[in-house]
């Protein structure tokens, strides 16, 4: 191993009461300062504020030591802020950060823990990130428990050749519950991780032309999720591309299992998403092409509506998806805000008439529904997905409205070459609505079977 510094060496306590930050920070700045090692925290509770790493730095948490966050605000200073969204300027502060940073890690098989519950709940800049890059390269993740984050648990923004494993994130405490961010990012290698959350958990997005989002790999995790699983896009201003997904679960997944939204201008094109089995999932494949500019998860760098962007190129294929009595709930995030029912679950594809989708595959899948849904029951009138820029009704078809399915399985809408082969629906419960509805697409093939 490379040369090793012990934080307690520096002055660290570990004993869950005194404040270790400036400790751990003197042992990361002499590690820097010796051309790099390993940062270790060892036999203890060690409380800090802000770290903040450096090149060819490694901080190693090791089984027996727990990074907490100490709940005193002062100790988080400014200079750590860059969250892109319009509507979440309420995430300043961060726990762990690096600017500019190559060959670091964050590593070990110890608990770095958020200390969320002695924060506010949302709508503060007193909510630290758990961990934050900006433009840095070669960085891994591994091994670790990331626990009750007071927002995101992680943010890499414009950065290269990274590695996040073997994890166990856990953010069910707190609004903003998200497991792993990645903003214009590429080469980014996720596998073996097991998260839970309350908003997405792993994230794909591209807020800015200048660095497009690729090279994505993510294999063999587990999802659960008060929103989305795995979540390509929105934030879309620029490209996400090459993104592979293989051999993942979700469970008790309250919105979407795969979603996929170009929402900003850009293009989500070549996207791989293969044996992947989903249990109690509101709606496993999700689908949107449009345009939209609002306070609502819009880029900070964005500020006319764009035209409608590209999407092209997916294949999603061998998929079970099975819901249990469970799916018969209305369920919520914390106490009033709804995320699913079961008028609203099914697979969802759609597009502008003029900006159609192009070339989806959806292949070998297994759906069973609970159904019970009457065709009396949800509105008549489906609204449509409208190019933005020009007039439009005031209800149109966008990323979280309609709130309803106008179909028991899967509607698919404004799809040029559309493959649908080895379908196969059940519902549990008679449902009175369509079965599916295929609308405006170019058929390649379509092999679909309904069971009773």
């Amino acid at each position: 191993m490379s040369d090793v510094f012990d934080v307690k060496k520096y002055g660290a306590k570990g004993d869950g009461s005194t404040i270790d930050t400036r400790a751990i920070q003197k042992a990361i700045d002499a590690c820097f300062d010796a051309g790099g090692g390993y940062v270790v925290l060892s036999g203890g509770t060690f409380v800090s504020g802000t770290i903040f790493m450096k090149s060819n730095v490694y901080l190693q948490v090791n089984p027996s030591a727990i990074l907490l966050a100490n709940p005193d605000i002062g100790d988080y200073p400014d200079g750590t802020h860059y969250n892109r969204y319009t509507n979440e300027t309420d995430m300043d502060k961060c726990f762990i950060y690096a600017e500019d940073a190559s060959n670091i890690g964050i590593v070990g098989e110890g608990e770095i823990n958020g200390n969320a519950e002695r924060f506010p709940n949302e709508g503060s800049i007193y909510r630290p990130m758990m961990m934050r890059f900006l433009r840095c390269k070669n960085i891994h993740v591994k091994g670790l428990r990331l626990y009750n984050s007071t927002a995101w648990t992680t943010a890499f923004l414009d950065s290269e050749n990274i590695w996040c494993e073997d994890l166990d994130i856990r953010n069910d405490r707190r609004y903003n519950g998200d497991g792993l961010d990645y903003d214009g990012c590429r080469n980014v290698f996720i596998s073996n991780c097991k998260i839970l959350g309350t908003d997405d958990n792993l994230c794909l997005q591209a807020s800015s032309k200048d660095y497009p989002m690729k090279n994505v790999h993510i294999t063999n995790c587990h999802f659960t999720s008060i929103c989305a699983g795995i979540r390509i896009g929105l934030k879309s201003v620029g490209d996400i591309s090459n993104v592979a997904i293989q051999n993942c679960t979700f469970e008790n997944v309250w919105r979407e299992g795969i979603k996929i939204e170009c929402s900003e201008g850009g293009s989500i094109t070549d996207i791989v998403a293969q044996g992947l089995l989903m249990r109690n999932v509101s709606r496993p494949i999700f689908i949107l092409l449009n345009n939209r500019l609002d306070e609502i998860g819009s880029s900070i760098g964005l500020n006319d509506m764009p035209e409608i962007g590209i999407m092209a190129r997916i294949m999603l294929s061998d998929i079970i998806a099975t819901d249990d009595d469970e799916m018969m709930n209305t369920h919520y995030r914390f106490t009033d805000d709804v995320m699913g029912c079961p008028s609203f679950n099914g697979i969802r594809v759609d597009a502008c008439d003029s900006y159609p989708i192009r070339d989806l595959t959806i292949k070998n899948m297994t759906y069973t529904f609970v159904g019970g849904v009457k065709k009396e029951d949800i509105p008549a009138e489906y609204p449509k997905v409208w190019d933005m820029r020009f007039d439009h009704p005031p209800k149109v078809s966008e990323n979280y409205y309609p709130t309803w399915s106008r179909t028991t399985f899967m509607d698919v809408r404004n799809v040029e070459r559309l493959a649908l082969e080895g379908l196969k629906f059940h519902a549990l419960q008679e449902d009175t609505r369509a079965p599916y509805i295929i609308e405006n697409c170019g058929i390649h093939k379509e092999d679909i079977i309904v069971y009773s």
